[in-house]
């Protein structure tokens, strides 16, 4: 019998905002690595997560939903992170919601029809949610007619749902060749940039409509203290009324995000967290580059 070829390389999650990309990404990691939050635009850098197996390793990038507002720095920045990730990978997977396809759909799609020269799997997820199943089959024969897609894969994220078969698509797809990393490693992202995503998701989940994307997050402290971490994050917002609705009654907003975030950190990284959380005013940080790339929002990351 002919021992399997290891195969390894680079899949784009790409897909308009809101599909469930980050999502995907965790439930085919088994553990939460990208931040989630039912906001659009939730996701703002490139993220790898690396799934090593026995006889492949796949390094999925998680992007931000390709959209067509342009108009903040912020956006442009973006755009540009889920565009360039197109062209550095082996496989594409194009995320959908399954039954609903919309202007921004078509825009992505337009954009590997004008593109794309590497494999692309269409993803319709959401499939729990879709009230009449029979629908589906038609979508997706309608689809596969728009582009030669190399499969069309029906998922649920989060309940699970054919996420296996779904993983068998893109190693099929995968050239061969050795691990690209270390096999226990899970991403390329160090633990200070987790750690401040992992603070800007309970943001994003306890604030209202349109704050969340006047704020960022930036770690000042991040010390290992005998087996504790020890980490001083600074929340920026763009004007001085946002900061006492991000700090809450009391202080009672900022103290519950900093609760969450603690657990969510303590479980990521294994370790007692202690950390603590500032408010302060950067105006205009989402539409000034300089200010953008001081934050870390660097287009080479």
């Amino acid at each position: 019998m002919t021992e399997k070829p290891y195969r390894s390389g680079y899949v784009a999650i790409i897909g308009r905002p809101n599909v469930g990309k980050s999502t995907l990404i965790n439930r085919i990691l088994g553990q939460k690595l990208c931040i989630t939050s039912r906001r659009p635009q939730t996701t703002r850098h490139r993220i790898l997560g690396i799934k090593t197996t026995d006889h492949a390793q796949l390094v999925y990038v998680d992007t931000p939903g390709m959209h067509s507002d342009g108009k903040r720095a912020m956006n442009r920045y973006m755009n540009r992170a889920a565009t360039a990730s197109i062209d550095d990978v082996d496989v594409i997977v194009f995320v959908i919601e399954s039954l609903r396809w919309s202007d921004d759909d078509e825009r992505v799609l337009k954009r590997l029809q004008n593109d794309a020269d590497k494999p692309v799997i269409l993803v319709l997820n959401k499939v729990d949610k879709a009230e009449d199943k029979a629908a589906l089959l038609p979508q997706m024969e309608e689809l596969a007619a728009k582009y030669p897609f190399a499969a069309v894969v029906p998922v649920s994220a989060r309940r699970g749902i054919n996420i296996e078969q779904l993983e068998a698509e893109v190693e099929k797809l995968m050239p061969e060749g050795e691990a690209i990393f270390d096999e226990d490693q899970l991403t390329d992202r160090s633990s200070r940039f987790l750690a401040a995503e992992m603070v800007r998701e309970k943001l994003f989940r306890h604030l209202g409509q349109e704050l969340p994307y006047s704020l960022t997050v930036d770690i000042e402290q991040f010390e290992d203290d005998d087996g504790m971490f020890r980490i001083s994050a600074v929340i920026y917002v763009e004007r001085s009324g946002q900061k006492s609705i991000v700090i809450g009654k009391k202080g009672e907003l900022l103290k519950q995000v900093g609760q969450d975030a603690r657990k969510d950190m303590e479980d990521l990284f294994g370790c007692k967290v202690f950390l603590q959380l500032w408010v302060k005013v950067r105006e205009g940080w989402a539409d000034n580059e300089r200010m953008l790339r001081n934050l870390g929002y660097n287009d080479d990351l």
